[in-house]
């Protein structure tokens, strides 16, 4: 196999692993959750049984989240400010809402996809040796 081959089989990896991980997903089979609550990641998979206890997301699901949502808050303060230049009360409660909403429902696919990234580039004792196999097949059904 050619280092182009073996590159693309790669990137094939990792973009239906965080495709995967974007719908709360297992990396690996495309079929299990990856949490058991909220925010808690489960385990192993239910369905394939690949072992999500070497995961490492920590902080940084947090702060992607905080970085996308003060940019989008940050972009609509002035045409808010605009809109409503008599009541700044309002914009500051309407912009803060939604930050807070954005962020809850943007936390839990954006730690999935680092858990599935983890995964794909095999971090933290996700070794591609222990890897259960899973046909190639399933593994680019989303089109990569």
């Amino acid at each position: 196999m050619s280092n182009v081959e073996a590159e693309s089989e790669e990137s094939c990896d990792v973009r239906a692993a965080l495709k995967r991980g974007l719908r709360c997903k297992c990396p690996n089979c495309g079929e299990g959750a990856v949490f058991d609550g909220y925010l808690k990641v489960r385990s192993e998979c239910g369905v394939c049984g690949l072992d999500f206890t070497p995961q490492r997301a920590d902080d940084g699901p947090a702060y992607v989240v905080i970085l996308i949502v003060c940019h989008l808050g940050g972009f609509a303060l002035p045409v808010a400010f605009e809109q409503m230049r008599d009541n700044p009360l309002m914009v500051a409660c309407l912009l803060s809402g939604a930050a807070i909403i954005l962020s809850l429902i943007m936390l839990p696919p954006v730690k999935a996809m680092f858990v599935a990234f983890q995964w794909a580039k095999g971090m933290h004792g996700f070794g591609h040796a222990g890897r259960p196999a899973v046909s190639q097949e399933t593994r680019c059904a989303e089109g990569c």
